[in-house]
């Protein structure tokens, strides 16, 4: 992990967190811990890069990978998918049947708003798209959510990489920012859940009053 995390350092400029971000957004197993804070920890002590632009072109990376599971998920149908991720290249890719059933159930749960939510827990964020692929979500929705859902979560991990650049050395930034993120991610995931619930609580009753 540290080689790989000294090569990011080494070679991250706007087009290559858009690359990487796009490979993490997939159903290829890339950290997205790996992308943005070493580029935000990079940015705190040079200005070739601006840390609102590494937040922009981690997310269009984001939407790019996350628009890749979507249409093989629309193109090739529930079938196929599991046949995949059940295969020995699925495999290789971390992929299995059971997840990404447990992504479809999360989605089935929770609705289109899942494609938002789910980009912030981790062991939903690169598998929530399949699963909206497959019910067909709308195109526009799709991106709004996921898009939304992305940019907090890359501005999350920004602030983490740049906040810790005088705290933490590099060879322990990505340890440190995954401990971090992962109680955070829930949290602003529940925060969000609790909102929603609230919003549409609120709009029934004022439903079931005008009746």
């Amino acid at each position: 992990m540290g080689a790989l995390l000294q090569w990011c350092l080494e070679h991250l400029n706007y087009w290559t967190i858009t690359l990487l971000m796009t490979v993490e957004s997939s159903f290829i197993p890339f950290p997205s811990e790996v992308v943005v804070p070493p580029a935000a920890y990079h940015a705190a002590s040079n200005d070739d890069m601006s840390v609102v632009l590494i937040v922009v072109f981690a997310t269009v990376g984001a939407l790019c990978g996350a628009l890749i599971n979507y249409f093989l998920a629309l193109w090739v149908g529930k079938p196929l998918v599991y046949k995949f991720a059940d295969s020995k290249l699925g495999h290789f890719f971390l992929l299995d049947g059971s997840k990404i059933k447990r992504a479809e159930e999360y989605f089935n749960e929770h609705g289109v708003i899942s494609t938002f939510i789910g980009r912030l827990i981790t062991v939903i964020r690169q598998l929530i798209s399949i699963p909206a692929g497959l019910a067909k979500m709308h195109l526009g929705k799709f991106v709004l959510y996921t898009a939304l859902g992305a940019g907090i979560w890359n501005t999350v991990l920004a602030i983490l990489g740049y906040s810790l650049s005088k705290v933490v050395d590099e060879d322990h930034l990505v340890e440190t920012v995954t401990h971090y993120s992962h109680e955070i991610g829930y949290s602003i995931a529940a925060i969000v859940a609790v909102v929603i619930a609230v919003v549409i609580i609120r709009k029934r009753r004022k439903n079931q009053s005008l009746k």
